[in-house]
């Protein structure tokens, strides 16, 4: 599994994502299913990562400076 998950990180919801990002609930989904943000469900829950969310952030940022 992922280093971040066994440590005291916070845990944001889906909505916090959501506004975090600035996304949509669809296009939050999109993005937790395909693990482009690295994240587990209990149950019907998702468990997010604020670590994870900075991750697809830095990740996203190199990828789109490199196409410059």
């Amino acid at each position: 599994m992922f280093d971040y998950y066994a440590s005291e990180e916070p845990l944001i919801s889906l909505d916090e994502l959501c506004d975090y990002l600035n996304i949509g609930k669809n296009t939050a989904y999109k993005l937790l299913n395909s693990g482009a943000i690295k994240a587990w469900k209990i149950g019907r829950i998702w468990k997010i990562p604020h670590r994870a969310v900075q991750d697809y952030i830095f990740q996203e940022t190199k990828m789109k400076v490199a196409q410059w």
